[in-house]
């Protein structure tokens, strides 16, 4: 046997070197989805902490709202597009088997030889990303990654649906991560659980839709989807912590996927967190916007100054499939 392949080598370190996000224009309160359903405004709220949503209008599409956030990740981070050497989108409503978003993401950005493709991890898509993109920088496959989450899942609510209709809305958020004087972004823990994948699901095959001539609709058992996530994800958010060598004394802020806000406070109770840490309530005014939430969560907190610079945060993402991945990143 003659030749010897070469090892590629990166970063040791990685860390998110900038955040962006993109909220759609309409504000859909829960007066608007009473329309369609038999309930009322305090079960809503009292049911899922939702007041209000976002649903995108017809020019805000999956590739509209990714450039916009990728375009405000990269100016955060400060690094040129041209230097971005892979794209990472992560979305269950790009309607389209192929080809990925992410090739078009990357043209139109300014990124247009990066390698670029789609991933299907539902709400726990962008940790997914993220922990990708550490390893393709850390791999020596990229420099730099753009990792982003986005869904328009307005298009496949039934707003007929009294267990649904209320909960799911649309938006995208970009990381761009690279490499690092110090360790930015912890271990990831990850993980999945088939054998209850029909908790969360469309309630139709693409096949069985083109046959009835009806779109398909998500549909969700939520009791053992709120027992699951509340307990389970609680241990492991605590695992992320282990791994990356923290404590939660150490942490800023708890930023999980913004699915429930009685998911949100039964896994602050389980995981006992200081009072002195900000968890994210994003899902008030934003509703579950599934691979976006996380990003637009910690864009939210940002913004209205509960984080800032160099905080240290535990993020976690848990959905369909079931899948879930958490860790503990540094803000930018």
């Amino acid at each position: 046997m003659t030749g010897t392949i070469t090892t590629a080598t990166g970063s040791t370190h990685t860390a998110v070197l900038g955040l962006g996000s993109y909220r759609p224009r309409r504000v859909v309160p829960n007066a608007e989805i009473l329309e369609h359903i038999e309930s009322s405004d305090e079960w809503i709220r009292t049911r899922s902490g939702i007041r209000e949503r976002r649903w995108a209008e017809a020019d805000e599409t999956v590739l509209m709202m990714s450039v916009e956030a990728a375009k405000s990740a990269l100016a955060d981070s400060g690094i040129d597009p041209a230097q971005i050497g892979c794209v990472v989108v992560a979305t269950v409503t790009h309607l389209y088997q192929t080809p990925a978003i992410a090739t078009r993401i990357a043209t139109e950005i300014g990124a247009p030889t990066a390698a670029a493709f789609d991933i299907s991890a539902a709400c726990a898509g962008f940790c997914y990303g993220v922990a990708l993109a550490s390893d393709l920088v850390r791999g020596g496959s990229a420099k730099y990654v753009l990792a982003i989450g986005v869904e328009r899942l307005s298009d496949l609510t039934d707003r007929t649906d009294r267990s649904t209709a209320f909960i799911f809305a649309d938006g995208a958020g970009a990381a761009v991560v690279g490499p690092a004087e110090e360790q930015g972004i912890g271990p990831v823990v990850w993980g999945s659980d088939g054998s209850q994948h029909e908790l969360i699901s469309q309630k139709e095959s693409w096949q069985e839709a083109a046959g009835s001539y009806n779109w398909p609709h998500l549909r969700m058992d939520g009791n053992p989807v709120f027992r699951w996530a509340a307990f389970e994800m609680a241990k492991a958010a605590q695992q992320a912590l282990d791994v990356a060598g923290v404590s939660a004394d150490d942490l800023d802020l708890f930023v999980p996927h913004q699915a429930n806000m009685r998911i949100t406070d039964a896994m602050h109770r389980a995981l006992k967190l200081p009072a002195h840490i900000k968890v994210a309530r994003d899902i008030e005014r934003q509703g579950n916007t599934s691979a976006a939430s996380i990003p637009l969560a910690i864009s939210a907190m940002r913004e209205n100054g509960e984080a800032k610079s160099g905080d240290l945060a535990l993020i976690i993402g848990f959905g369909a499939g079931l899948v879930y991945a958490a860790q503990v990143i540094r803000l930018p």
